[in-house]
């Protein structure tokens, strides 16, 4: 190989070098990620206990044949909403219309010979064991009569109250109320308006209660019918149904370690009906100041909850925090930041604590999360 040649080839392995240093170094480039930060906005915070229930009816009666007969007619739709004294349906009457008659009948005799009897009495024209036999009858009669007209009024089942009907569970000409034992269910009513939605609160959540109440001077059981309950349906924002504190159990459900709760809510336009979820809210006290950042920038691992905030410096920082309740699509964060800290909101994903980011903008603290455009 001569001396061309080889100066030739260890130009080559420069010049090979000399690239392959080049990527190298391309590839270790750092782009300094980008974030934007929001202060905590100082607002009126409330803080509240959510927990889930079921929607109840606040009465239900399932109305059975009270006398024996065929089922002669259904007044009502199923599923409908009736008003209190709607008849519901009726038994054949023959029967005890006959009977009315009969004993009606026999009333009739036996006053009137009541009455002959007194008359007789007068005149020694006959005994008084005659006079108590026959007002015996007289009584027994009226007794007859006022029995009869019952069993005739029970023959039409009307309405309760005011509420919605389920499925008719007897046709048209069945016979019914053949077992006095054990009655012939025809429909079941529930009343509505107003309605129950029955809760929970397990042990931890009612000795905050209990402290919260404590410290207003509030007794425990002194909420009850004066104590506001919120709550809202599956396809329902913003807890739009008001209503109180009806009842609270005196005892913990050992089984559950729960205590069971009731609230009573208005319902007028029936949105409400029994066997629905519902989410609830109780309220804990008036509103009061408190900082709020987006639900999103506040975070959580096995350590707690924590923020990532920027120094001055433009370097990533934890800082612990104590979350409190949700404030729309906020949180009220009680410990941890002050309203002068830089809390990152958007581009969490991309950083680590130490790192030095590029700040973009300062936003405001709501629950917007969309990125500010590069300055």
């Amino acid at each position: 190989m001569n001396q061309a040649t080889i100066t030739r080839l260890v130009m080559a392995m420069l010049l090979l070098t000399l690239m392959g240093a080049c990527k190298k170094q391309e590839a270790v480039t750092v782009i300094t990620p980008q974030v934007t930060v929001a202060n905590p906005r100082l607002t009126d915070v409330s803080d509240y206990i959510d927990l889930t229930g079921t929607v109840g009816a606040l009465q239900s009666v399932t109305n059975v044949a009270r006398v024996s007969g065929y089922l002669e007619a259904l007044y009502f739709q199923d599923g409908s909403y009736v008003k209190k004294g709607t008849p519901l349906f009726q038994i054949q009457q023959d029967q005890y219309i006959q009977d009315l008659n009969l004993y009606q009948a026999k009333l009739t005799y036996a006053t009137a010979e009541y009455n002959r009897q007194l008359e007789m009495i007068k005149k020694n024209a006959t005994s008084e064991n005659s006079v108590e036999q026959y007002l015996s009858e007289m009584d027994q009669d009226l007794a007859n009569v006022a029995l009869a007209k019952l069993n005739l009024k029970y023959t039409t089942i009307s309405a309760p109250f005011d509420g919605l009907l389920g499925e008719h569970q007897v046709d048209v000409g069945n016979m019914v109320g053949e077992n006095a034992a054990m009655p012939t269910a025809i429909v079941t009513i529930e009343q509505i308006d107003p309605i129950y939605v029955n809760f929970s609160i397990n042990t931890r959540d009612a000795l905050r209660l209990r402290r919260l109440m404590a410290a207003s001077g509030m007794a425990m059981k002194s909420g009850v019918n004066t104590a506001t309950v919120l709550a809202q349906l599956e396809d329902e924002a913003g807890f739009p149904h008001k209503g109180t504190l009806d009842f609270s159990n005196n005892s913990v459900d050992t089984s559950t370690g729960t205590i069971q709760l009731r609230g009573l809510f208005p319902n007028p336009d029936k949105v409400m009906f029994p066997g629905l979820f519902a989410a609830v809210r109780i309220p804990l006290g008036p509103s009061k100041p408190g900082l709020v950042l987006p639900d999103s920038a506040v975070l959580s691992d096995q350590e707690g909850d924590y923020v990532f905030t920027v120094d001055a410096q433009g370097v990533v920082e934890r800082k612990a925090v104590v979350k409190g309740p949700l404030q729309g699509t906020d949180r009220e964060v009680k410990e941890g930041v002050t309203a002068a800290d830089r809390v990152v909101i958007n581009g969490i994903p991309n950083i680590r604590v130490g790192q030095k980011v590029d700040v973009m903008s300062i936003a405001s603290s709501t629950s917007a999360t969309t990125p500010a455009p590069a300055r």
